[in-house]
C-alpha cells in the first residue's frame, strides 16, 4: 500500500510513501539523457529527458517505483490489486508494459498535457520483466510543475485517465470512489467545531483538535487518502526550500505505516520503507527511510546528464543519532 501527493506551496513537490512488507534493494537512480531505454514492443529510446527516482536495477535496467524528469514531470506507480487489468498486444497502439510505463512517459513528456496525449495512444500490455519478476497491479499519479495532476488506471473495461483535482492517490478503491469519499468529511476542520447538533444542548470543547475528531486514522488506503489530502490542504506555506521540504515530509509521514500495525501474513507487517519527493521546479530529489529520518538530498543537475550510463546512489537506511553531548 502506498500514498502519493503533489504539494504546491510555492515550488511543487512530488513523491510518495512506498509501503510494503519487504525491501527490494532499491536505489536512487538517475537515467541520463543518453542512457538507452529498451522496450519490449517499442523502439529503443536512445535520447530522452533525464530522469531521477527510486528504482530496482536489474540487468542494468531501472525498474522505477516513482521518478521525475528534468522538465518537472513526476510519476508514481501505486499498488492497485484486484482492479489492474493489463491487455494483449494491440495493433495501431503503443504497446508498453507497465514496468516500462514510467520511462516511456517521463522520457518524452514535459507536462501533464503532453502525458495525456501520449497515454491516449498507449496499450498497457501484459508482459512481465522476467519469469521471476512478474508485473505488479498498479495505477499511477502523474503531476507537473504547474501543480496539476492526473490518475491513470487500466481496468477491465479499458484505460482511464482522470483529472485529479486534489493531487493525492493511495490504493483501492478506484480513483473516482476515492475522490467521492471526501464528501463524507466536509465538516473536518483544523478549527474547533461549531455546535450544529442542537441549540438546546451546550457542548464542552474539552480539548484542542476536536475539529479533526472525525478524520480517519487507519492504515487502510481510503483512510490514508482522506488524511493525506486534509493534511496537505491545511499545511503551512513557508518562505524557504528547507521549510517547505520539511512540511512536505511531515505530510507524508502523517500517513506512514509503522511496523506492527498492518499484518499481511503471520508475523509479517507492511511498513513505510521510504518517503521521497522531487522539487519539480529545480530537479532536486529528497528522501527519508523507515530507519533514517534525516532528509537526504540528491541534485540531479550536479551529475553528468549527457552520460549513457545509469548513476546510482545507495539508500541510507541506518539508524543514527545526532549526539548533543
Amino acid at each position: 500500500m502506498c500514498t502519493s501527493i503533489i504539494f504546491s506551496p510555492k515550488d511543487h513537490y512530488f513523491g510518495r510513501n512506498l509501503d510494503l512488507e519487504i525491501s527490494f534493494g532499491q536505489q536512487v537512480v538517475i537515467a541520463p539523457r543518453d542512457y538507452n531505454f529498451k522496450f519490449r514492443k517499442m523502439p529503443d529510446m536512445k535520447k530522452h529527458y533525464a530522469i531521477i527516482g527510486i528504482a530496482l536495477v536489474s540487468d542494468n535496467y531501472p525498474l522505477y517505483f516513482d521518478a521525475s524528469n528534468e522538465k518537472g514531470l513526476g510519476m508514481a506507480g501505486l499498488n492497485y490489486p484486484g482492479n489492474a487489468d493489463y491487455k494483449k498486444e494491440f495493433e495501431n497502439k503503443d504497446n508498453v508494459s507497465p514496468f516500462e510505463f514510467i520511462p516511456w512517459v517521463l522520457g518524452q513528456c514535459a507536462t501533464v498535457a503532453e502525458a495525456k496525449d501520449l497515454i491516449s495512444k498507449i496499450n498497457l500490455v501484459n508482459i512481465s520483466f522476467s519469469e521471476k519478476m512478474q508485473l505488479s497491479p498498479l495505477h499511477w499519479l502523474i503531476a507537473d510543475k504547474t501543480g496539476v495532476s492526473i490518475t491513470v488506471e487500466c481496468d477491465k473495461d479499458g484505460l482511464h485517465v482522470y483529472d485529479n483535482p486534489v493531487g493525492t492517490l493511495t490504493n483501492n478503491p478506484k480513483f473516482p470512489k476515492q475522490l467521492f469519499s471526501l464528501n463524507n468529511y466536509s465538516d473536518v476542520s483544523p478549527k474547533m467545531p461549531v455546535n450544529n447538533f442542537s441549540k438546546d444542548i451546550d457542548f464542552d470543547g474539552y480539548c484542542r483538535g476536536l475539529g479533526s475528531h472525525n478524520l480517519p486514522g487507519g492504515m487502510d488506503s481510503q483512510s490514508r487518502f482522506v488524511r493525506a489530502t486534509f493534511n496537505k490542504y491545511n499545511a503551512p506555506i513557508n518562505d524557504t526550500e528547507e521549510e517547505n521540504v520539511d512540511t512536505y515530509f511531515h505530510i507524508l509521514h502523517s500517513v506512514e505505516q509503522q511496523k506492527g500495525l498492518d499484518e499481511v501474513a503471520p508475523n509479517q507487517f507492511e511498513y513505510t520503507i521510504y518517503s521521497d519527493g522531487t522539487n519539480l521546479d529545480t530537479g532536486v530529489f529528497y528522501y527519508t527511510t523507515y530507519n533514517h529520518k534525516q532528509i537526504t538530498k540528491v541534485d540531479m543537475h550536479k551529475e553528468n546528464l549527457d552520460s549513457d550510463q545509469l548513476i546510482n546512489f545507495e539508500i541510507n537506511n541506518k539508524i543514527t543519532f545526532d549526539e548533543a553531548n
